[in-house]
């Protein structure tokens, strides 16, 4: 077993990285990992960390702190902004500076490169272009053009793709013993993310869950429905995020408070406001975004759905993302055409587009269904 585990699939990314870690003159200071989504591109660019800062690709005790991303010889950033901001970069460039503890190089991964501005970018190319001997920069980006030229040029670039569902079920079933039938599902709904798959796998309600997102299409049959439908889902979806991010918030501001002497929330000085309200405020993007992710999960979901009743109504019977759903997806394939469905597959491409903005997610969802149900006012 190796520490690129995940790299299901993607022997020639694993020989690259074995490589530069075991040939002498071979390593280089700034790397670039980039790939769609589901790729593992932020998996890969830890994994690499692990290697590097343990001294080897065999697991271990290191190893394992590096991938949860706890070891004094590595800093991750992994923002939930649309923009990472320039002070944070000259805030890693500092960090940078730093000899390696318990190591032999310091690791720093930005796992959202694409989300420089040039004038953030252009703080991190020197840092990029003359980096102390024991540092390693690890960039990670859906793809090279999402990243500044002068920064792209100077990184090594390791280019991922997303494995197939049937290496996804074998490292389910091989790694966490999960059985056959079960890793297959969850490697097909989860369209070959080892993440999601994972998750999927193990999660008693995962099935349930999926099913009632399934039946969202029979659920919208007014108008009043189905705004009200809309309603309770981005409530739901905001739940979620809540309780996804709570746990980080609550120890954020415990840690916090420690940093600036405070004992309790009822002693903060005027002076520590500032700070607090810098915190809140970034709690509450990153609850943003969890609350949208948690709706793109959920048109995804649906794309999954009318891309294999488009696949139906086409005469294909193989390769279905839901084949386990073969009368659902009948019942909606016998309704339309497939002109509709692609009207209804292009209704949820511009909500997910649509989340990327400040728009209101009830509007966003409310518009979605509204198309579901009536997709011809999309040639209105």
């Amino acid at each position: 077993m190796s520490v690129f585990d995940e790299l299901v699939g993607q022997d020639d990314v694993v020989r690259q990285l074995d490589y530069a870690l075991h040939t002498p003159g071979a390593m280089t200071h700034a790397w670039m990992f980039t790939g769609p989504p589901g790729s593992g591109r932020s998996n890969a660019a830890r994994a690499f960390a692990a290697a590097l800062i343990s001294g080897g690709t065999a697991p271990n005790d290191v190893t394992a702190r590096v991938l949860r991303g706890h070891h004094e010889s590595l800093t991750i950033m992994s923002t939930q902004k649309s923009v990472i901001a320039i002070d944070e970069v000259r805030e890693l460039v500092s960090k940078a500076q730093s000899a390696p503890v318990n190591s032999a190089w310091r690791v720093v991964i930005i796992e959202d490169a694409d989300r420089m501005t040039e004038r953030t970018a252009n703080v991190l190319l020197k840092a990029i272009e003359e980096p102390p001997p024991a540092t390693v920069w690890l960039l990670c980006a859906p793809s090279p053009i999402d990243v500044l030229t002068t920064i792209r040029s100077r990184c090594r670039p390791v280019r991922l793709r997303i494995p197939s569902r049937e290496a996804v079920a074998t490292l389910l079933i091989e790694r966490d013993g999960v059985d056959e039938g079960r890793a297959r599902w969850a490697a097909a709904v989860a369209q070959n993310h080892i993440g999601r798959a994972k998750y999927l796998a193990r999660s008693d309600s995962a099935g349930e869950e999926r099913r009632k997102i399934l039946e969202i299409p029979d659920k919208l049959t007014s108008v009043g429905a189905t705004i009200r439908l809309a309603g309770r889902i981005v409530d739901d979806a905001a739940e979620t995020a809540k309780a996804r991010v709570e746990d980080r918030n609550r120890d954020e501001r415990r840690a916090l408070l420690t940093s600036l002497g405070i004992e309790t929330e009822k002693s903060i000085p005027p002076s520590a406001r500032s700070q607090i309200r810098r915190l809140e405020e970034e709690q509450k993007r990153r609850s943003v975004r969890a609350r949208n992710d948690e709706l793109d999960r959920i048109f995804l979901e649906l794309m999954s759905l009318y891309r294999d009743i488009l696949m139906y109504q086409l005469g294909i019977r193989e390769g279905w993302i839901n084949a386990g759903e073969g009368d659902l997806i009948a019942k909606h394939a016998n309704r339309d055409g497939p002109d509709t469905t692609l009207l209804r597959i292009d209704a949820i491409t511009e909500a997910r587009r649509r989340l990327q903005t400040n728009m209101s997610p009830v509007l966003i969802v409310e518009s979605a269904f509204v198309l579901l149900s009536n997709p011809w006012l999309l040639d209105a």
